[in-house]
């Protein structure tokens, strides 16, 4: 699954950071992996992209209170 795009939308947005840098360093760390530049950012986008998603969800079933089944992987 390419998640260019999500990294593009969290630069072009400036959104507000929602993940914690350090502990997704260390956990890919811990993984065996490197933690390339613009990483955070992606997946800050991504988290961003599955909110709006669950939103939507739970707005088009005609409710105000996201449930877990409406963070879905798509």
């Amino acid at each position: 699954m390419k998640l260019g795009w999500m990294w593009k939308m969290a630069k072009k947005k400036q959104v507000e950071t929602l993940i914690v840098g350090s502990k997704v360093k260390a956990a890919l760390r811990e993984a065996g992996v490197n933690v390339g530049g613009g990483t955070l950012e992606a997946l800050n986008g991504m988290l961003h992209w599955y909110i709006e998603q669950a939103a939507k969800r739970a707005q088009a079933n005609g409710r105000k209170t996201v449930r877990p089944h409406d963070v879905m992987i798509p």
